[in-house]
């Protein structure tokens, strides 16, 4: 499994660096809307999982862990316009998302370790953060109550 997820992973990456995502200067045209190619490229990728994921959802696909496809749907709340405003700003800041900044970093950039630092630390505060939300119902059900919930049976 971990092979696996590692060989997607590179070639998420191969992918990135050949669409020239890991470059600063492509973001930076891109968020002063002077190059759409990557709006497209983010248009593309909505216009494939969206249906793709409601397809698996109604035929009760299994994760490769075994568990439920659980797509949970719900408000946009306070906290989830304040951490894509602050996702923004560090895209803005730094010219990466997290992907394009490992592409980066993998590719020797010097500044992308900075980056990558903040990315870190960013992660660590969000746990900090996230100890003090309560987690959606299906996270705490065991497993087998997890998957009748989502076939549409009894939860225990």
């Amino acid at each position: 499994m971990k092979a696996a997820g590692f060989g997607f992973g590179a070639a998420f990456g191969f992918v990135i660096t050949a669409a020239g995502l890991n470059n600063y200067d492509v973001i930076h045209r891109m968020l002063l809307l002077q190059e759409l190619e990557v709006y497209l490229i983010m248009a593309s990728a909505v216009a494939v999982a969206a249906p793709l994921l409601w397809v698996l959802e109604h035929w009760h696909f299994k994760t490769a862990l075994g568990g439920p496809l659980i797509i949970e749907r719900g408000p946009v709340r306070r906290d989830n316009v304040l951490g894509a405003a602050v996702f923004g700003a560090g895209w803005a800041l730094a010219g990466a998302c997290p992907g394009p900044a490992i592409g980066m970093a993998v590719a020797g950039s010097v500044p992308a370790l900075a980056v990558m630092g903040g990315l870190m630390t960013g992660v660590l505060a969000r746990d900090r953060v996230a100890g003090q939300i309560q987690p959606p119902e299906h996270a705490k059900m065991p497993l087998e109550a997890a998957q009748a919930t989502a076939a549409g049976g009894a939860s225990a």
